[in-house]
């Protein structure tokens, strides 16, 4: 049993900047499965899962002449809370929260304390 875990799937940022619609189609689904998969053995084994990313790529890996877009995506990107614990279920995630905040969340869904020197929060807003 680990205390942490952390899965990258490379897929998207690597294919995107290919510009092949096609191998980013494929790309997309293959991180579905495997994510869909990761997620539910990690609630059968009582892990709490976030899905997160640190750019967009794929979705506009094309300009809209047609022409390959090499450049990283600038649209926001989802943060997801999976869970099993019934306080986790009800709980919120506070908007507007950017990557200085990922390691703050991890943190405080671990119990562990924030270091001083990082400068985020952590964006779950526990309802109990």
């Amino acid at each position: 049993v680990y205390g942490f875990i952390l899965v990258n799937y490379a897929n998207g940022d690597l294919v995107g900047h290919s510009a092949n619609l096609e191998a980013g189609i494929k790309a997309v689904e293959v991180v579905d499965e495997c994510l869909g998969r990761v997620v539910e053995e990690s609630l059968k084994n009582g892990y709490t899962v976030l899905v997160t990313g640190d750019h967009g790529n794929i979705e506009c890996m094309l300009y809209p002449d047609g022409s390959p877009n090499p450049s990283h995506g600038f649209n926001p990107v989802p943060l997801i809370l999976i869970s099993n614990e019934d306080r986790l279920k009800r709980a919120k995630l506070r908007k507007g929260g950017g990557l200085k905040d990922i390691a703050p969340t991890i943190l405080g869904l671990m119990g562990l304390n924030q270091p001083p020197e990082m400068t985020g929060v952590n964006l779950v807003c526990d309802p109990r």
